[in-house]
Parts: C-alpha cells; structure tokens; sequence
C-alpha cells in the first residue's frame, strides 16, 4: 500500500515528536511519504496529486482545517458527480487541533497516540467506512458550515488566534460579532424542497452531531444529522437576545430538540439553497472562506472511504 502523511506542523496538538512516531509507525506498514505543510492550500494540493497518482491511502495530521483541505484535494477531480468517489484514496485521521470535530464524531480517540494504533490497525485489518459529505458550492465540508454569525465568528478568531486557542476566545468572539456584526445583519433567504422560502438572520448547516464543541462540549443544533442522512439546518429568523439565550442553553444540553418560535430547523436535507440581501462571511469545517450573496448546499451520500 501506498501512502502520504500530510501533517500540518502549525495545529494546536502537532509536535515534531508526534509526528515522528506517526509517520515511523505508518512506515512499518505502507510504502509512505511524509509532506509538512507550510502555507494555506498545501494539503488540499499534496491531496489532489496523491489521488491523480493513484495513492491508496492519505493521512491527515492536524486539525479540521487540515482534514477538510485534504478531503477537497481527494476529491477536486470528481467535480461533485456521483460515482466518482470510490476511484479516490481512502483518507485516514490522526487528530491534532483543538477540535477535531470530524475526527470525534468518527469515534476516533482524541490522543494521537491512540488515534495512530487505530489507524494502524484499520489498516491492518482493511477496516473502514464511507461517509456522506456536504457540498457548498465547490466546496466540500466534513461537519458544518455556515452564512451569518458563525462565519462571523470564524472570521474573527482567525484574525486573532496563533497556534494556540481555545474556547475563551471563541466565546469573547461570539459576543463581540453579536454585538457589533462586522458586516451587519442582512436578511438570508432560505430555501429546502416542499417549503416556502423563508427570511433568516443567520442560518447553519450540519452534516453530522454534535455541530461542534465549545472545549469539550458539544453543541447540539441538529441532533438526528449524521454521515449516513442528509443536511441538517439550523436558521434563526431573530437574534433577539432572549432568544439566542434560549438556544444557546438547549445546544449544550445533551442531545436536546431545539424548540422556538424563531427557529428555522430541518433534517435530512438533499439540498439547501441560501440567498443573501448583501455578501456575508461564510465558512466550512471552523474556514472562513470568503464572503458570498448566494450558496448552494447538497448532501453526497458515500462521498469519501476513511480508515476507521
């Protein structure tokens, strides 16, 4: 087997140590090659040419940046038509960010250490699981995106943040972009088949559960998503503070129903179609990646095989 070790030596929990051990213990069984990445798109770019030379198996070592760059160079090729995925590598995690929100709804263990002597014996044992991803637009997500706050708040911790974070910033974020909205609040028309479109302020998206966490807890928006059912979407149409308050206490409890006269909530979406009044931040996986007026949201049911 054929493989490539992507590590992203910037990720909160990567070492020179870890990834030593890493790469020496894949070695034993692969014909491996190891790429640090030293600038924004190089895991997606090492990705896409280890699918075009026919790689068996990918890893990424990192946070969700770095799995969610990877995963779109698997799969640049494909240009989202069904039926191309199974001529892609398969993808393997080592956890190494803050987060890892892929990486834990997988059920992988959040120690590296551990997570290598999982994949290690995956690969073993050819032991894996195909997962359904989100597309939005050209860009494919793992766990969550997003248009409005959360974009907002994306933004702003990536202007602030260095190799170290964690949830205090996030938070002192969140109030700041409630607060004052860099880009204001402009109406988000949201669109899902059989419904009326319907105005928003600020609108999620989920492709598994927990949405994400805030340290180590997790935070419920659409509890029934998953790798194997459609989108989930989670739009508020206020964001008075009574409301948000609301919410915000039910996404912490463990595996609430949220409930609201504000809420905009489905699950198991095909495809979800977002048009915004004027551009507004918009992210994937916790990347900011850009600012958009209109994105288009499909499931892909099998998209990607990853080591389990």
């Amino acid at each position: 087997m054929r493989a490539v070790l992507v590590v992203n030596p910037q990720a909160t929990a990567t070492t020179p140590g870890g990834r030593d051990v890493l790469a020496h213990a894949l070695a034993s069984q692969v014909k491996l090659d190891v790429v640090e990445t030293d600038y924004r798109g190089h895991a997606s770019a090492v990705a896409r040419a280890a699918a075009r030379d026919d790689i068996d198996l990918v890893v990424a070592h990192g946070g969700d940046g770095t799995v969610n760059e990877v995963v779109n160079g698997l799969l640049a090729d494909t240009g989202g038509r069904p039926g191309g995925y199974g001529q892609v590598p398969m993808l393997g995690v080592v956890p190494g960010g803050s987060a890892n929100v892929f990486a834990r709804a997988l059920g992988l263990p959040r120690d590296p250490v551990e997570a290598t002597h999982r994949l290690l014996h995956a690969v073993e044992e050819r032991r894996s699981r195909q997962v359904g991803l989100g597309l939005a637009g050209e860009r494919w997500f793992t766990f969550n995106a997003g248009l409005g706050w959360d974009a907002d708040v994306v933004s702003g911790v990536d202007r602030r943040r260095g190799k170290r974070t964690g949830p205090s910033l996030y938070l002192r974020t969140a109030v700041a972009c409630y607060l004052r909205p860099p880009l204001g609040r402009p109406a988000l028309t949201v669109q899902v088949p059989g419904e009326q479109p319907a105005e928003v302020r600020t609108a999620f998206v989920s492709n598994t559960d927990p949405w994400s966490y805030l340290g180590n807890r997790p935070i419920h928006l659409n509890t029934q998503s998953s790798f194997d059912t459609g989108l989930g979407l989670f739009a508020l149409r206020g964001l008075a503070l009574p409301s948000v308050l609301r919410h915000l206490r039910q996404a912490l409890r463990t595996r609430s129903r949220h409930r609201g006269r504000n809420l905009l909530r489905h699950d198991d979406l095909p495809i979800i179609r977002i048009v915004a009044e004027e551009p507004v931040n918009f992210q994937v996986d916790g990347d900011l990646v850009g600012q958009r007026t209109r994105v288009e949201f499909r499931s892909v049911p099998r998209a990607l095989t990853v080591a389990v």
